[in-house]
């Protein structure tokens, strides 16, 4: 026993001898070798067990010293009842022994011999982690409160804080007319500049969020960060949203809405779409990239799930109107929402750039073309309607048929969007234009609208019987479409081409309705006027007769066309001059032959039973209506 502690102090005076006189570990072993050949006793295999056993032990030593110093500084910091992050000297130590801890972790995790020691290091880390990510949602939650600036405050390069820009959001002008309770969420007020970013935090508390942050992704606690943040951003998302007024609607509950319902609340989607794009989303991919800078591609996961419920809101509410009815009514409506994300497109793809995002980018698109369809749909609905309206009861004393004004005036609210009905029907039209035709998608859609609609009109002209109210139906109904075209989008869709062809067709049926009203009538004026009388459709008669059939029929004429109604002024006024040409020389023409008639004579007075001014008067006194107006156009 004696002998053998005898040799291992031989062995460690000449170990402490090879590493005195060794300058590094590599000279050291050269001359414990040239030991182990001058004596047996100090082989190299016993030499490097021991120098090997006592410097783990030292390291081992070192490493309990250091576990055991830390344990008791990170204890301190975790049984802290107060926030580390309210003393940045406090934060600032907190961070070095997190960083001292995570390095000795590193450094264990590569031992064998240090297992114990590893799993008290990783407990304790467990802990601070803990801690840390308590502080990480504080800083998150509370950390804007000590940055609050003046609601007015806005800086020269247009960055608002959180705070502050709850003014872009909701009005809180009357707020001391509310109570203190959190029933109410104050709705926004309309704004026209989004030239603005949100900053959430002031550049501090984001520095700080991004170095916990940094040691929470170091060591492992990745998931528990991301989560973190995801929840507290997520809250401000979905309160900026109630701010704006838009609420989760279902689809149901969107299809069951009364019309006026319906209206306000795409306003507020518009609104709340536009703040979203344009402003809280970039805001949120600014906050992500300064708070995960260097995480790979940690921040474009976190502005993924911190967005992607906002989002989804914004989506579903639109899509649920695009799924709707394809009711003529609701274009203007499904035109605003088509509008708006066309005009957010660009938005969507700059926002939600990166692969993670590529779901919210589809999503968008694939909204926008069911609300292109929708409109389709919608156009459809309306080519149906047009053909489905009975001809029934005639309209009263041929004036403007209902049909007439709905198509032509909904054409032209219409086509005050004619850029985005372009986008609608390009390449996609319902009828297939002529191929030398240059016209567009959407001027060959509203050229069979208004084919249609003329089919229509003809079909509903028949009911009447009458052939000269049939010509005053059509003419009235024509010439209120070609002054709709005229004054209004349509008509550079439609061409001078289509205005001049549909000018000529008025023209036919006032010469029609000469012809069915008139041309009898004067036939007994121009009939041969000798005194022997005249063959008038077969049958023979005198000049007194003729002057008694023309009294008779004028009249006849008078009582029923002046209670038939031509609506345009420009247009009543003309027929009626047409007419005085037409008829008052013949008229005076035969009167004259009349007086010199053998057997009227001088008592031609008795027969003549208008003067030349009375014919003149009731002329101008037809298409006035029932009640003396020829009513009005709107």
């Amino acid at each position: 026993m004696a002998a053998e502690n005898g040799e291992e102090k031989l062995i460690a005076v000449a170990r402490h001898i090879a590493k005195t006189l060794g300058h590094n570990e590599s000279m050291a072993e050269d001359i414990l070798q040239i030991f182990s050949n001058f004596d047996g006793r100090f082989s190299r295999e016993k030499f490097v067990d021991k120098f090997t056993t006592a410097r783990q032990e030292e390291d081992l030593r070192a490493l309990d010293h250091t576990i055991k110093s830390l344990r008791r500084q990170i204890s301190h910091y975790v049984a802290a009842e107060h926030s580390i992050w309210s003393d940045s000297a406090d934060s600032s130590a907190f961070l070095d022994c997190l960083d001292e801890l995570i390095s000795t972790v590193r450094e264990l995790s590569g031992s064998i011999y240090a297992e114990a020691y590893l799993s008290s290091a990783e407990d304790l880390l467990q802990k601070a982690m803990f801690r840390l990510e308590e502080e990480f949602r504080l800083l998150m939650e509370r950390g804007g409160e000590s940055f609050e600036l003046p609601r007015s405050y806005k800086n020269g390069n247009g960055v608002l804080t959180e705070s502050n820009s709850n003014n872009l959001l909701y009005d809180d002008s009357d707020e001391d007319d509310h109570d203190d309770s959190d029933s109410e969420i104050p709705v926004a007020q309309p704004i026209s500049n989004y030239d603005v970013i949100i900053d959430a935090f002031p550049s501090g508390i984001v520095n700080d969020l991004h170095e916990m942050a940094k040691r929470m992704v170091v060591s492992g606690y990745r998931k528990e960060c991301l989560h973190v943040y995801g929840s507290c951003r997520r809250e401000f998302l979905e309160e900026s949203m109630s701010r704006l007024g838009l609420g989760k609607l279902s689809n149901e509950e969107v299809q069951r809405m009364q019309w006026n319902e319906l209206e306000v609340e795409i306003d507020k989607w518009i609104k709340a779409a536009n703040v979203s794009l344009r402003i809280l989303f970039p805001s949120e991919r600014r906050l992500c990239d300064r708070v995960f800078y260097g995480f790979g591609s940690v921040n474009d996961s976190s502005f993924m799930e911190v967005c992607r419920g906002a989002v989804v809101q914004i989506l579903n509410f639109a899509d649920a109107v695009a799924i709707g009815s394809r009711s003529p009514e609701r274009l203007f409506m499904v035109l605003d929402l088509f509008e708006t994300m066309r005009d957010l497109m660009p938005e969507f793809e700059y926002n939600f750039s990166d692969q993670y995002c590529l779901v919210l980018r589809n999503d968008a698109l694939g909204l926008w073309k069911r609300l292109r369809e929708a409109i389709r749909g919608i156009f459809m609905e309306l080519e149906n309607l047009i053909r489905r309206d009975p001809a029934k009861a005639p309209v009263p004393h041929g004036g403007l048929h209902p049909i007439t004004r709905y198509v032509m005036n909904y054409l032209r609210a219409a086509c005050r969007s004619r850029e985005s009905l372009e986008l609608v029907f390009e390449e996609s039209v319902s009828v297939v234009p002529s191929k030398d035709s240059t016209s567009s998608s959407l001027s060959v859609q509203m050229e069979w609208i208004m084919e249609l609609l003329e089919s229509n009109l003809e079909v509903k002209a028949k009911i009447y019987g009458d052939t000269a109210l049939c010509s005053v139906f059509l003419m009235n109904n024509g010439r209120y479409i070609v002054q709709k075209v005229k004054d209004s989008e349509l008509g550079s869709l439609l061409g001078d081409d289509w205005i001049r062809k549909h000018t000529a067709k008025i023209k036919q049926y006032i010469s029609s309705y000469q012809r069915s009203t008139w041309n009898k009538l004067l036939g007994l004026l121009r009939a041969d006027c000798s005194p022997v009388g005249a063959n008038v459709g077969g049958k023979s008669m005198s000049m007194k007769d003729r002057i008694r059939a023309f009294n008779s029929q004028f009249e006849e004429i008078y009582n029923s066309q002046s209670r038939w109604i031509i609506f345009d002024e420009q247009l009543r006024n003309e027929l009626r001059i047409s007419l005085s040409n037409l008829v008052l020389p013949t008229y005076r023409n035969f009167n004259e032959r009349l007086q010199n008639t053998p057997d009227v004579g001088r008592h031609a007075d008795r027969f003549i039973k208008y003067k030349l001014e009375d014919i003149d008067t009731r002329i101008n006194e037809l298409f006035q209506g029932g009640n003396g107006s020829a009513g009005g156009r709107k």
